[in-house]
Formats: C-alpha cells, structure tokens, sequence
C-alpha cells in the first residue's frame, strides 16, 4: 500500500485493495476500456479507488498515450441561452466516453478566438468543437490545413470539408412564413441575423424564398440585418423598420433574442403584439413561453446538435481519414400568443 499517507493514493494501491493487477485496474477506470474486464472486477476496482480518494493522472496518461482525452468546445457568446444546451449534449456524449471538455468563450472577437484556439492546442486537445464560424474563417481554414481535427456545430462554411451538425433552418423559415402567410399577412418583415454567417445568410435566404412561394409582397427594404444575434441589434433593426414608414404586418426574427428586441420596441412606441405586429423567433429559447405575449418560434432540438457533433467528433478521433459530413436536425414551428390574423383597418 502507499507507504506515504500524505500522499496521494496510486494506481498500484488501488490494484492492491482490489486484489488485481495494475494493468486491470487501468482498465476498470478507463470508460473505453471497462468492457475488456468482467463487470463484477470493475466494480471491485472502482469500489477501491473511491474508498482511497484515488484521482488518475490524466497528464501522465496522457504522456503515456499521446492522447490527452480532451476537447474543446468554442463557443461566440456564452450569454446566450442557446448554447448552454448545445453545452450540455456534448458534455453528456464526451464524458461518457471518459472524455473532459474545454470550454471557450470568444465574445465574437477574431484576436480573442485565435489566442483561446492556442491555449486549447496548446492542452493537446484531441479536437475542437466550434460554435462560432462565420462564412469567411481564415483561422478555420488554417487549422484545417494544419490537420486539426473539427467539428462544427449550428455553423457551416463554405469551401471547407468540415463536418458539420446545423438545424434545419431552410425549413424552419419555411414554416414561419406559412403560418403566417396562412393568418392572412401579406407583408412580412425579415430582421435577419448577420449575413456573414451560414445561419444568418442561410435564414435570409430562405425567407426571400418562401415569401415568392407565397405570393407575397417581395420588399428587399423589409428585410434589415443585425450586425449581432442581440436584443439590442434586434431592437436597433425594428425601430429602422418603423422609422422609415415601411408598411409590414408581421415580423419572422433571426433568432429569438433578435425577437425580445421588437417587444422592447412595442413597449416604447405603444404598439400591441399581434394586434399590430405579429412575431415568429426562431430557437425556442427557455422562457419563451412566459413572455407577454408568449412567442411563437422555431423549435430546434440544442441538446441532440451538441450530442451529435460530439458523437461525429468522437467518429472523426477515431478515423482522421473518414470524409467530412454533414448532419440537419428537424426543425418545427411552435404556435404561441405572439401571432394573429392582422387587423384590417
């Protein structure tokens, strides 16, 4: 046993109370391995370790294996409410393959990125999860010449065989504009999110779409880009709207913050939502529902897009060769307060 006590306790002492061999009590503490061992012997050495306090040193492991069983995850803004699901789904598949997470908020600043990227590598991540791609990425495009292995996550870009697990935003807008298209609105308003980004263009594209499809009044002027998926930017886009007079009876928002923004300007210029402006958000954050009137938005399952760009990381760990791919997860239409036939004066 260790001969110290004020030291901490040892793989060999934890073989020891187990009565096995150093080698198989690696194995019943390693997820990946656990299987190798009879389950009745796993839960021997794990009963072991824990009665002794035993830690196991990922760093000497990884010394050892080349392999630091770590990720990172890169997150733009970790303020909104998005993420923390997406957080959740990739640390529930992770570590249940005995892997820990790396967690990086860049505040949408490319210096701020770049130097978090580094401290990642510099960890010897086995690989990174990034929330933060924008269409044009020199940093991504360098680190994919460089053999980094990545996934992306809510993003896509372009000319990069990057795996990627994104919504199904196309639909999503699709079925906005129906629902009100369906409510009898004929001049819809787009407050989209930053066009620089797969989500944001992708949305506005969309919508331009699903506007023709429905024979509805096609205004470019209707639809304003917010420079970030911010109430602010959202609030600062619907007042453009109001101030230049343009005639529009709903609004389909980029994101549901971009949403919370044009209640804040209801609020200011005494407008009612739906009476006089119909709102579709577009996540299903949480509290939606609580909101006065509770939104109508686009649902898209967070947790299973971080679950699966775990699991397609984990796939791409263990074959670097395997071609990139990419993943849509459905998108459905949550019907709440916030949308109304328009009233006709």
């Amino acid at each position: 046993m260790n001969a110290n006590p004020s030291s901490p306790p040892t793989l060999r002492d934890v073989a020891e109370a187990a009565g096995v061999h150093t080698a198989t009590a690696s194995r019943a503490l390693n997820p990946k391995t656990r299987q190798q061992i009879s389950a009745e012997t796993a839960r021997r050495v794990m009963r072991a370790a824990e009665s002794l306090g035993y830690q196991p040193n990922s760093v000497a492991r990884s010394l050892k294996t080349s392999r630091s069983a770590t990720v990172g995850l890169v997150i733009p803004d970790l303020t909104n409410p998005l993420f923390p699901p997406i957080v959740r789904g990739v640390e529930s598949v992770l570590e249940s393959e005995g892997y820990n997470v790396w967690i990086v908020n860049t505040d949408n600043d490319a210096e701020r990125e770049r130097a978090k990227i580094e401290s990642l590598r510099s960890r010897q991540v086995e690989g990174l999860i990034v929330a933060t791609a924008r269409l044009e990425h020199p940093l991504l495009r360098q680190l994919h010449e460089q053999g980094v292995t990545m996934v992306l996550v809510n993003r896509q870009v372009e000319d990069l065989p990057i795996p990627a697990v994104t919504g199904d935003d196309a639909t999503g807008i699709t079925l906005a504009v129906r629902h009100l298209a369906e409510l009898g609105h004929t001049s819809i308003a787009h407050l989209a999110g930053p066009l620089g980004t797969s989500t944001g263009r992708l949305r506005a594209r969309a919508f331009r779409h699903a506007v023709r499809d429905h024979e509805l009044r096609d205004d470019p002027a209707l639809t304003v880009e917010c420079a970030y998926w911010s109430e602010h930017d959202g609030a600062a886009a619907m007042r453009s709207l109001l101030d230049d007079r343009r005639d529009f009876t709903a609004v389909v928002a980029g994101n549901d913050l971009i949403a919370l923004g044009c209640y804040d300007v209801f609020a200011e210029r005494g407008l009612s939502c739906p009476s006089d402006i119909s709102v579709i958000g577009f996540n299903d954050m949480p509290f939606l529902d609580k909101l006065r009137p509770p939104l109508t938005t686009v649902a898209v399952p967070h947790h299973e897009l971080g679950a699966e760009a775990a699991r397609m990381l984990l796939d791409c760990i263990g074959d670097p060769s395997r071609p990139a791919r990419s993943l849509l997860l459905p998108a459905t239409l949550v019907v709440r307060g916030s949308t109304a036939p328009p009233i006709t004066h």
